[in-house]
């Protein structure tokens, strides 16, 4: 039993009958087409990655240099995590001397740890690039397969579905920073698997896969397998329960169950470990540190075009987003009325199969889009708060209180990709297409281009970052740190200043026996390290404490406030607490849209800590905790 049509046996994921062995032409055919679509994909993936390329060591992506900061922390890692044996869910490397619930981020264990020969060869800033644009390729040609498996007939068909989902907005969106968001081929291959599910006679082999996908998938990006599980069920639940009779019904619900059975034994096993670090380990919080009613989709949004575009050259882009990495909608008026279009003629003139197959669709791109509109209705970048919307019911719910609404989108464009690769199927068709006029297949070509083509990426901005310090590359903070010791540049890490995380993940990339940890950094964690903590929602970075609030405003802001003995008392306080044995300021700062005001910081520092030592290319103050800064006489 099968949930879709499947491709015609010429494709290779269709094994053939062993009494009928492929014709060699059709494998072929078939081999090179799939080498086709693989080569298009990269090499789209490479013209939007194009700018990380041309000086991987040099350029961050411009609209979120810090997850790319942290995303490259988080690969770094798993060089450190090998060469120790560490703990995989949590470390004491950031946020010293507390630490960090590695499980409660987004670490990216499987990546971490696949690409750590490439981390420690290369660095972080190669493997980055390398997973980024992996994961667009990916995306595209995981989801080709897909369709030529279980849904067209054409290749054709199938590489422009695939192309769509892995080059949507939403994905190009996140392909600032984020390597998690942009991992479309995981879910591509989950759900491949759970289509397999309703086979009788094999539920226990599908079983025991798919929990091994989940285990692999929770580490690549647990947010996206949640809403991989919650569409993948909505859809076999409207599939089964639109079959014709109770007893086909309840033919296909049997092997999905003991499936599921055993999928829940085999990934409940693999990630107890992780799943309790989640929920109950140190430093755990409730919810995210994010706002949900800030971070929905606008309803207008869908209609517009992304600024990142062929539209948006010509002026016609829509600043709607919360950010440029969230940008997950944006498809454009002409889309979506064709997708309109596409369902009405899909469902008039295919086959009661096909059918169950398009209800099952709607309903769930449907549910999810409403779920994308969060708590509240916005309209035009307006919150309108008397208009309530089905996510209000369940902001508090767990797992639902984590996810932010505006991702919810990506499954809404995964089921326009699915449906214009249906239509497509039908356009390309001569012979059985449901558009039986050669006129009306033209036309409809015409408009898949004209829908398509306004929304085709234009490559992610980049701008230059600080270069990493000869102090830190050849070595010299070993003279100033005790081994395992507290050390930080300036300003301490945060969310819009993650040079200090970058320093340590090309310590930890080169590997070696010593290593530094650093106060504070870019993650999520607990508002409060008491027991009160554990059940408020989380917050990015560590709480703040005076100095590190006093540094981040010179930088940030450029103020020099003259230091007082209570500025001096409040930084000893403070320092002792980081158990901080040196701060050091490099020639160059990376901030969020450029450099920091270095000026400003030495200003600050010297004043608060006296003059620095000039070593290699970065100034360098000792501390020695619960003795520096030392009080000083003011004048009266």
């Amino acid at each position: 039993m099968t949930i879709a049509a499947p491709a015609p046996e010429t494709d290779l994921t269709t094994p053939s009958a062993p009494d009928e062995p492929e014709p060699v032409p059709r494998l072929r055919r078939a081999w090179l087409a799939h080498l086709t679509m693989a080569v298009v994909s990269l090499a789209a993936a490479v013209h939007v990655c194009r700018g990380l390329w041309s000086a991987p060591y040099q350029h961050v992506v411009a609209d979120n240099v810090s997850d790319q900061g942290q995303f490259e922390w988080m690969l770094s890692y798993g060089v450190y995590l090998l060469q120790n044996v560490s703990n995989p869910f949590f470390t004491d490397l950031l946020n010293a001397p507390r630490g960090v619930n590695l499980a409660m981020n987004t670490s990216s264990t499987f990546y971490a740890v696949v690409f750590a020969p490439l981390t420690h060869l290369a660095g972080p800033q190669i493997t980055f690039a390398t997973i980024l644009t992996l994961n667009l390729a990916g995306s595209a040609f995981v989801w080709y397969l897909f369709l030529r498996r279980w849904l067209v007939r054409s290749g054709i068909a199938a590489a422009v579905g695939g192309l769509i989902f892995g080059f949507c907005p939403g994905l190009v969106s996140h392909a600032n920073g984020h390597l998690n968001w942009t991992s479309g081929w995981m879910v591509g291959i989950v759900a491949w698997q759970v289509l397999k599910l309703p086979e009788r006679d094999h539920w226990l082999r599908n079983g025991i896969v798919l929990g091994l996908l989940c285990t692999m998938g929770f580490s690549v990006a647990a947010e996206a397998l949640f809403f991989t599980a919650l569409a993948s069920g909505l859809f076999l639940l409207v599939w089964m329960l639109s079959r014709p009779g109770p007893r086909r019904a309840r033919t296909a619900v049997r092997p999905v169950l003991a499936s599921l059975g055993v999928t829940a034994v085999v990934a409940g096993a693999l990630l107890a470990w992780p799943l309790y670090m989640h929920f109950n380990g140190p430093l755990k919080f409730s919810g995210t540190g994010f706002r949900m009613r800030y971070y929905s989709e606008d309803l207008v949004s869908y209609v517009a075009f992304p600024l990142r575009s062929v539209a948006g050259l010509f002026g016609w882009g829509a600043d709607l987003a919360p950010n440029a990495t969230e940008a997950t909608s944006f498809l454009g008026a002409p889309l979506i009325v064709l997708f309109v279009v596409a369902v009405a003629l899909l469902w008039r003139r295919s086959s009661p199969e096909r059918r169950i197959t398009l209800r099952a669709l709607t309903i769930v791109g449907l549910i999810f889009f409403l779920l994308s509109l969060g708590p509240r209705l916005r309209f035009l970048g307006e919150e309108q708060s008397h208009i309530p919307l089905p996510y209000a019911l369940l902001v508090d719910v767990p797992l639902f209180d984590s996810a932010l609404p505006v991702r919810y989108t990506l499954v809404v464009v995964l089921v326009f990709a699915l449906v214009i690769a249906l239509l497509t199927d039908e356009v390309v068709r001569r012979r059985d297409s449901l558009i039986r006029s050669a006129s009306g297949r033209l036309a409809f070509g015409v408009a898949i281009v004209a829908a398509l083509a306004p929304i085709a990426p234009l490559p992610l901005r980049t701008l230059e970052r600080a270069p990493e310090p000869v102090f830190i590359s050849g070595g010299r903070w070993t003279d100033y740190v005790s081994d395992h010791g507290v050390i930080t540049s300036l300003p301490l890490s945060i969310d819009v200043a993650v040079d200090s995380m970058r320093w340590q993940a090309y310590t930890m990339a080169r590997g070696g026996d010593r290593q530094f940890r650093i106060p504070a950094g870019y993650f999520l964690g607990p508002q409060d390290y008491e027991e009160t903590g554990r059940h408020l929602v989380g917050r990015v970075g560590a709480p703040d404490r005076p100095t590190d609030k006093l540094f981040y405003r010179a930088a940030r802001w450029g103020q020099t406030p003259k230091m007082t003995s209570l500025d001096r008392i409040q930084a000893r306080i403070d320092f002792e607490y980081w158990q901080l044995e040196a701060i050091f300021l490099p020639a160059d700062l990376t901030g969020p849209k450029g450099p920091l005001n270095r000026d400003a910081l030495l200003r600050v520092t010297t004043d608060l800590l006296g003059e620095p030592e000039h070593v290699d290319d970065v100034l360098v103050w000792r501390i020695r905790p619960g003795v520096d800064p030392v009080d000083q006489w003011e004048e009266k």
